[in-house]
């Protein structure tokens, strides 16, 4: 495979309908621990990308998982999981179910990030929605074709660690033995402690085969910025 097709993460495709603006638990979730508290509900008027959704009273609403502080972004939007009452669950797990939608970067909360992943998990070996598209595999971090096709696009990768290195502020996982060419994937050091209260401790990583998701950057070889620790997976 020398190109990919942009990931769509967390794809929405919808007719208006009535949605709860939901920081509620879901019962969905695995063992009902993504514990979401109700901010209310609305009528969807459009849909204006992949994961925005225009109310009817003029509010914009991203469907992602609300992080700590404000229940807006910088862009005054409302940040939030968006429940079809007739489906029971967030139109966010709907559509990883049926394989329509891909887990963003950046979730927030990890039970709810847990949940989530293993729900695209489930569509993607099943082969649901674009799944069923081999053009929509992850990336094999040995394939530099693909990668530099993928620059400045959402993907996910897959390889093997094959050594850890810090450098200044960062510690660089590099899945290739050339960091000039190959891919690498970074974390900052000081969110180390979040990784790690996370159960995934990065310096422990090599030999280990991971999945990592996020944009794929370049600087010297392709890389991704692991900001969160569900950006990365345990796939060994």
């Amino acid at each position: 495979m020398t190109g990919h097709p942009e990931y769509r993460p967390l794809a929405l495709a919808a007719a208006p309908a009535l949605v709860a603006l939901a920081l509620m638990a879901d019962p969905a979730f695995a063992q009902d621990s993504c514990k979401l508290t109700p901010i209310g509900s609305g009528t969807v008027a459009s849909v204006r990308d992949g994961r925005t959704l225009m109310l009817a009273d003029g509010q914009t609403l991203r469907l992602e998982r609300l992080g700590p502080g404000s229940g807006t972004d910088r862009y005054g939007r409302l940040v939030a999981f968006a429940f079809l009452p007739e489906a029971g669950r967030s139109a966010q797990q709907v559509l990883l179910e049926q394989g329509e939608g891909l887990v963003s970067a950046r979730i927030g909360d990890k039970s709810c990030a847990d949940s989530l992943l293993a729900t695209e998990r489930g569509a993607r070996a099943a082969k649901r929605g674009l799944w069923a598209d081999p053009n929509f595999a992850p990336l094999s971090s040995e394939n530099l074709p693909a990668l530099e096709a993928a620059r400045g696009r959402f993907a996910l990768v897959e390889g093997r660690v094959l050594s850890v290195r810090e450098s200044g502020a960062t510690i660089y996982m590099n899945l290739g033995r050339r960091w000039t060419r190959d891919f690498t994937v970074t974390v900052l050091k000081r969110q180390q402690r979040t990784f790690a209260a996370a159960g995934l401790d990065v310096r422990q990583l090599e030999g280990r085969r991971i999945r990592v998701r996020g944009w794929v950057e370049r600087r010297g070889g392709p890389i991704i910025e692991a900001a969160a620790p569900e950006q990365i997976e345990l796939i060994d």
